[in-house]
């Protein structure tokens, strides 16, 4: 019998070429203009404007991207980080999703696993894989802001290992069992005999799990135990030698790259590709053949990240999704008329 697709699946094109999708906000506060509004008024750096983002995430669903990935920051840190991600509760935000979206493919770019509790994480992942029909990709991390671990009564230094620990807890609490036997976990005194189990279970055998990053782990660990890869925008150069490694890691079964991108789409379709922080500023030209290139080098997914720019974001999902996604088609993707 063959596999049933998973939400990964719907990531991965048939003929290479990257499926494109977009990690939120969709909004543009760090673009020059309006970060010069933003310190007229007052307002605090990197707290998106949320005002319209069920909007966007419908418009950005039937225009046919192929994922809407959300980012877990638990706490707000002006002072080190200035960065509030998402602002949303990542699951709750998820739930949301689920409910005003038919078609993306949701993710985590990434849930920081070392503070969560993982029985819950395990259930309120699979309450968005099975509220979204089996859409959901499970990202994590190990986290990088010190400043958090002790408030949630962790040891920074010590997430490795509660990394790991927590994905088998996460794969055990997942697992479909037989009649009379529940979740087993030896380290907490918990027998199967107890019956005791976490539900709802996925739509498929597990939830599809890709790591950011490192996660304090090898990356033999990474390739033996999670179904992709979500690693940091790089140079085509750069991005060339961990295509390779992670390729090599996976040869017997191959599973797939994803990376993010910042991406500054300008409104004169010939402006030639430059680097800004972790992404491009381009035209869709250019922005084309760089995609491309990605693919080349092995890059199953990328998502943008469309904060830099400076143009309103409902313009630039229009011209994306005309100009550029129907050369990088995902496995589902609808027809732009």
């Amino acid at each position: 019998m063959p596999a049933i697709p998973t939400a990964l699946d719907r990531l991965v094109s048939l003929d290479g070429r990257p499926t494109l999708g977009l990690e939120l906000p969709l909004d543009n506060d760090w673009g020059a203009a309006r970060l010069r509004a933003g310190r007229a008024a007052g307002r605090p750096f990197g707290v998106p404007d949320l005002t319209e983002h069920a909007h966007l995430a419908r418009l950005a669903d039937e225009l046919g991207f192929a994922a809407l990935w959300v980012r877990d920051v638990p706490l707000y840190d002006p002072e080190q980080f200035g960065d509030a991600g998402s602002v949303f509760e990542t699951f709750t935000h998820l739930g949301h999703l689920a409910a005003v979206t038919e078609r993306a493919v949701l993710g985590t770019a990434a849930v920081v696993l070392p503070l969560r509790q993982p029985l819950l994480v395990a259930k309120a992942a699979a309450t968005v894989d099975v509220l979204s029909g089996g859409r959901f990709v499970l990202g994590l991390a190990s986290g990088d802001r010190p400043v958090e671990y002790p408030l949630f009564g962790q040891d920074f230094n010590a997430r490795g290992q509660t990394f790991r620990e927590s994905v088998e807890t996460l794969r055990a609490a997942w697992a479909t069992r037989p009649k009379g036997q529940g979740l087993a976990l030896p380290a907490v005194g918990l027998g199967a005999d107890r019956q005791l189990d976490v539900l709802p279970k996925p739509t498929g055998a597990t939830i599809p799990l890709a790591i950011a990053g490192h996660a304090q782990q090898s990356s033999e660990w990474i390739a033996e135990n999670v179904e992709a890869s979500l690693n940091y925008p790089r140079p085509l150069g750069a991005l060339r030698l961990k295509t390779q490694e992670w390729r090599k890691l996976t040869a017997d079964a191959p599973k797939p790259y994803l990376t993010p991108m910042q991406l500054d789409l300008a409104a004169d379709s010939d402006t030639p590709a430059t680097a800004i922080r972790l992404g491009l500023r381009t035209g869709r030209h250019a922005l084309r053949d760089h995609l491309k290139k990605m693919g080349d080098l092995g890059v199953a997914h990328v998502s943008f990240n469309l904060r830099p720019g400076d143009r309103p974001v409902e313009n630039v999902l229009h011209e994306l999704a005309t100009e550029v996604l129907p050369d990088f088609p995902s496995p589902l993707s609808p027809v732009i008329a």
